[in-house]
């Protein structure tokens, strides 16, 4: 997917540029220390690749190549379900069957490294055309942060907003490219606790795949499209930070509570405290996030004085800051 930076010196940020903070060079903490040669990159044949290759060599030529990474794999079906049917389907076992019949179509319960066993899957599944990566599973123990820009979402905003309100960096990490525009971050994490599988849990825009889940493996032919490795990005997943490893951990709440009046579910003063922060190219992206957030809790103009204010300080003009809290507003 190509990008199109923005220079600092441009007198305005319409369109927002999402990526414009990422690291210039993702890889300087990946060479290899001096006189030590080359590091084997297990990547290097899951760049982007021919759109006009045969889907199902490819897929399996990829998941042989992931699997030797150390990656467990499923084959998948261009809709991202897994190829190979269940063999009890029509009569479900009574604690579900996770594999221990010896047959295959358990869905991620298949995921494996073992090559005979995964061309044997891609055997029984010709019409595959990608492949999934196991989550959870050692000796990775993949997170994956599904960060989405569909229907409105924003999820590498909502990131930015909880890495500053939580204080802790996003390291650079392998990093694929969705056909929708996302992406999916890839984190390696501790044998336990496990993370489990969420769904806006964390924040709007932003889904996490854990234990029992898959992400699509770069490579993969979707009816979307091709899901690919992000230009630049890191060989390997680097681990999970530990402040958003104990916020992916935490325990649901029980039971759903209203927030209480006047508060929103992200406090007022984090949300201009973000929009302050705003960096070149990303102000009008940061503003109009957090006034959307301030619409879905009622407090839309309340904050907008405020929200106004705080792009102001960034070097938005009242206008430009006026306008973009006006389009939030008219989203909801």
């Amino acid at each position: 997917m190509a990008t199109h930076r923005r220079h600092a010196g441009t007198p305005t940020d319409h369109p927002p540029d999402p990526w414009a903070d990422h690291p210039p060079d993702p890889w300087a903490g990946d060479r290899p220390a001096p006189g030590a040669g080359p590091r084997p990159d297990p990547w290097a044949d899951l760049r982007p690749s021919d759109p006009t290759a045969d889907a199902p060599a490819t897929a399996l030529t990829q998941a042989l190549l992931a699997a030797e990474a150390g990656y467990p794999v499923i084959p998948l079906t261009r809709s991202k379900l897994p190829a190979l049917r269940s063999p009890h389907r029509g009569h479900p076992e009574v604690p579900p069957c996770r594999g221990a019949c010896g047959r295959l179509g358990h869905g991620v319960h298949d995921a494996c490294t073992d090559p005979l066993a995964v061309r044997r899957m891609f055997a029984a599944a010709p019409w595959a055309t990608g492949y999934g990566i196991a989550c959870g599973r050692p000796p990775h123990h993949l997170i994956g942060i599904d960060l989405d820009t569909k229907n409105g979402a924003d999820g590498l905003t909502a990131l930015r907003f909880l890495a500053e309100q939580h204080d802790f960096p996003v390291p650079p990490t392998v990093t694929v490219l969705t056909p929708s525009g996302g992406r999916h971050l890839w984190f390696t994490g501790p044998p336990s606790p496990p993370v489990s599988n969420s769904v806006g849990r964390l924040a709007p825009g932003i889904d996490v795949r854990g234990a029992g889940g898959y992400l699509v493996g770069p490579g993969s032919l979707t009816t979307h499209g091709r899901y690919v490795l992000a230009p630049g990005a890191p060989h390997r997943p680097a681990p999970v930070p530990a402040t958003l490893l104990t916020l992916l951990t935490a325990p649901p709440p029980t039971t759903h509570r209203e927030s209480p009046y006047g508060v929103p579910p992200q406090p007022a003063a984090a949300l201009i405290r973000f929009v302050r922060a705003s960096p070149p190219g990303q102000r009008n992206a940061r503003l109009f996030w957090a006034a959307c957030r301030a619409e879905e809790s009622g407090l839309g103009q309340e904050l907008a004085a405020r929200l106004t204010e705080a792009a102001r300080h960034t070097g938005l003009s009242a206008e430009e800051a006026r306008a973009t809290i006006a389009s939030a507003a008219r989203r909801r």
